[in-house]
């Protein structure tokens, strides 16, 4: 799984943010590591330097393969917080999307009554 963190020119995007950015990201993700290909990680503060309270947003889109992409964000005081928001939500759009492709409905029938294989 490859992870891509940018920044707006409001946020330093240094060397140990992306690290801790991809470390969490690894662990949060683990459980689909073979069936995301990339995660792009988009880190913004909304109000420039004015500041605000809640003015870091994280928006996070993971690349799923054979699948659609799934985007999640959040928006927090921090930078990290707005890490921790998105990647939780994006965790439980990832896990809600392979439950609903993989549920099992039971054998399945045809009009006729025969089972459908």
């Amino acid at each position: 799984m490859q992870i891509q963190v940018t920044t707006d020119n409001h946020i330093h995007g240094g060397e140990r943010l992306i690290e801790g950015i991809t470390q969490a990201l690894e662990g949060t993700l683990e459980r689909f590591n073979g069936q995301i290909t990339r995660v792009e990680v988009h880190l913004a503060d909304v109000n420039g330097p004015k500041g605000a309270d809640n003015d870091k947003r994280c928006l996070m889109e993971a690349r799923l393969a054979g699948h659609q992409p799934i985007v999640a964000s959040h928006q927090a005081a921090t930078v990290d917080e707005s890490v921790d928001g998105a990647s939780e939500k994006l965790f439980r759009a990832i896990e809600s999307t392979f439950d609903r492709l993989h549920s099992h409905k039971g054998p399945q029938t045809s009009a006729g009554g025969d089972q459908v294989i």
